[in-house]
């Protein structure tokens, strides 16, 4: 690995297909189907092994939707495209309808406009809306598809009961990294509002956000919660999680560039929070290094800073044992879920290659990212 160029994300397979097998026990034990929301994982080169597990993707737009059914269908011809937007496009309606299994409308007015057409295209497609339960513990606004005056889903008062009756499912996604007791607190407000439109459903669909491979997820719970609710409306369930199938499942290898003096020390590194981290702003999180300690925890302390103009372009403040030395590796750890898959080319900083250490143990450089791939977003 010492000869890999940096930066690069390497996810360990390993631990990519424990995290599989926490969610296939869980499909096995409730009845429920997962499928992987490719917006937070979409590292194509393991569908060979995640489509052994899952039962489909979960698309945000046509782009996914190709992909899940060029990479992911070709490992498991049974698995399902479900495919989802704030608002389809008129020119895209029609290969979505052609590629998708399912097909989540965001609105009435959007349900209205392309149920018809979408059907015609593909007879056996099915239909379902996204609600907005308007019911979410999720921690930061950025993250809360029920906050005030959100744009995804729809609300009680929107409801049209006419046309749900052409609908075989419901959505609902209101979570952001938590635990089974978010999970009751929405669902309850859930069935408070919606269960007199259940009647005819086949499925409904409990989004994502479950935090499900997390050390101490409860997941007995979980199981217990599908199995019951299944059980009181003879619906199936589905879960579409992103995070938790990459969860801790590999990291971001950086370089020291440089290190200065300005009132504290500060290094430069050849990665950066803004465009390979973006949530690490976003959310705000603190990433973890390896071996690394918060500020004054160890002997040495710096400013970790990427390698761009940004000048909150930061990581953080760490410690350390040793002093850092220009050439020194760094291992920003569970870098694999939302994080390529948001990645920008700002300043033309070159984006980290994607690595996979095999389930043999092997290592391989699955894909680098040179010049021409900033150029190629240009024009």
């Amino acid at each position: 690995m010492e000869n890999i160029r940096t930066p690069y994300y390497l996810c360990d397979e390993r631990l990519l297909e424990n995290n599989l097998k926490i969610l296939d026990d869980i499909q096995k034990r409730s009845g429920a189907k997962i499928i992987l929301a490719l917006k937070g994982f979409a590292m194509f080169s393991t569908f060979s092994l995640v489509s052994k597990y899952l039962k489909g993707c979960t698309a945000s737009g046509l782009y996914e939707a190709r992909l899940a059914k060029e990479e992911f269908n070709c490992h498991n011809a049974q698995a399902e495209i479900h495919t989802y937007s704030p608002a389809f496009k008129e020119e895209e309606i029609e290969e979505i309808a052609k590629i998708s299994n399912h097909i989540v409308f965001n609105s009435p007015n959007q349900l209205n406009k392309f149920l018809l057409k979408a059907k015609k295209i593909n007879p056996n497609i099915h239909t379902s809306l996204r609600i907005n339960p308007e019911v979410s513990a999720s921690p930061k606004d950025i993250y809360n598809p029920c906050g005030l005056y959100s744009r995804l889903g729809t609300t009680l008062k929107n409801i049209d009961e006419s046309t749900l009756s052409s609908l075989d499912g419901l959505n609902f996604h209101a979570l952001c990294e938590q635990g089974v007791d978010a999970l009751e607190e929405v669902l309850f407000a859930f069935e408070r509002d919606f269960s007199i439109y259940f009647k005819n459903l086949k499925y409904i669909n409990f989004g994502g956000g479950h935090h499900i491979t997390k050390k101490g997820y409860d997941i007995e719970r979980l199981v217990c919660i599908i199995k019951e609710f299944h059980l009181k409306y003879q619906i199936d369930i589905y879960l579409e999680p992103g995070e938790a199938v990459g969860w801790e499942s590999g990291y971001l290898v950086s370089t020291v560039l440089d290190i200065f003096e300005n009132g504290m020390n500060i290094a430069i590194l050849d990665t950066s929070a803004e465009a390979h981290m973006p949530d690490t702003l976003a959310m705000p999180y603190r990433a973890e290094v390896r071996n690394a300690g918060v500020t004054n925890e160890k002997k040495y302390t710096y400013r970790l800073g990427g390698n761009t103009c940004l000048a909150g372009d930061i990581m953080g403040d760490y410690s350390f044992d040793e002093p850092l030395k220009v050439g020194d590796k760094l291992i920003f750890e569970d870098q694999i879920h939302y994080t390529f898959v948001k990645n920008t080319t700002f300043n033309g900083i070159k984006l980290p290659s994607l690595v996979l250490k095999r389930l043999d143990g092997t290592i391989e450089v699955v894909k680098e990212f040179e010049y021409e791939t900033y150029r190629s977003r240009l024009s």
